[in-house]
């Protein structure tokens, strides 16, 4: 870590002088492959709803691990995340109904819990930076933490992804071939709430879902096949991860909306690219 902060430093850059920003592009070069990666099952599935349903339900962890006194309610956060995943998942297949209907009803309850128990003798405010982030906070310890989580859920999403993409694209058709649904899905529901739930202290709630879903938008309008998919997507977020970055750090602006602001333009671009293609094909 430290030979990567020496090298950073050494940049003809005014921000690379910084350590706060050598901890935060340390982060988006870590984080940027996995949530692409996450990203393009998510857009493939149609579960953009469902991670952003993780994230807004994050609130209910959050406060939970205050109720209990907890010093530090980062993992009673990922625990209810983990949980309501695979809750939703779980109902869904018991009711029959349809999954944005079973989402929708799990937000709606568990965001309302959250902020009825983080609200309580009018403390809120104090948990208000979870729904911006504030990823130049990030410290080393934390940047490690990402580390390790990105190499063991990206690895294991990577020998899973051809498994998890079919049974996205026809449930039905997998399950004929002996591929059975259930415990994909709930890995796959498993690692999206880890992943959102261990980034929304830098990222924020109201966000989150705008970095997995985007680049990987954006990479579906100009992919020809599953391979440029994911590549495309990768450098869309690590280009958006590293242009938000020192863009904000410039315009003193939010680092987690300003990447988003940047990743809407990328898809904006993109779309263009499809149009075009299509109009001269």
């Amino acid at each position: 870590m430290n030979l990567l902060h020496a090298v950073i430093s050494r940049l003809p850059f005014e921000w690379a002088q910084f350590e706060f920003m050598r901890n935060a592009l340390l982060a988006v070069i870590i984080v940027a492959p996995l949530f692409a990666l996450i990203g393009t099952l998510v857009v493939n599935n149609r579960m953009a709803f469902f991670s952003d349903a993780i994230g807004h339900a994050s609130l209910t962890g959050l406060g939970l691990g205050v109720l209990l006194g907890l010093a530090d309610p980062f993992w009673a956060l990922v625990f209810f995340s983990l949980l309501l995943g695979v809750g939703i998942l779980a109902l869904q297949r018991f009711t029959r109904s349809s999954m944005d209907t079973v989402i929708s009803l799990s937000m709606c309850f568990s965001l309302a819990l959250g902020v009825v128990l983080l609200s309580r003798g009018g403390s809120f405010n104090r948990f208000s930076s979870y729904l911006i982030g504030d990823l130049l906070s990030i410290t080393a310890r934390e940047i490690g933490q990402l580390f390790i989580t990105s190499i063991l859920v990206g690895g294991g999403l990577l020998l899973g992804y051809n498994r998890i993409l079919s049974i996205g694209l026809n449930e039905s058709l997998a399950r004929s071939r002996g591929r059975g649904a259930w415990w994909p899905q709930m890995l796959f529901c498993a690692a999206i709430a880890l992943v959102v739930t261990m980034n929304l202290g830098w990222v924020g709630i109201l966000i989150i879902n705008s970095l997995l879903v985007l680049p990987a938008a954006a990479a579906r309008n100009i992919a020809h096949d599953a391979r440029q998919y994911v590549l495309i997507a990768v450098g869309i977020s690590l280009f958006c991860g590293i242009a938000g970055l020192i863009t904000s750090f410039y315009a003193n602006t939010a680092t987690g909306a300003t990447i988003v602001l940047v990743a809407m333009a990328c898809f904006m671009a993109t779309l263009g690219i499809k149009w075009r293609k299509a109009r001269v094909g």
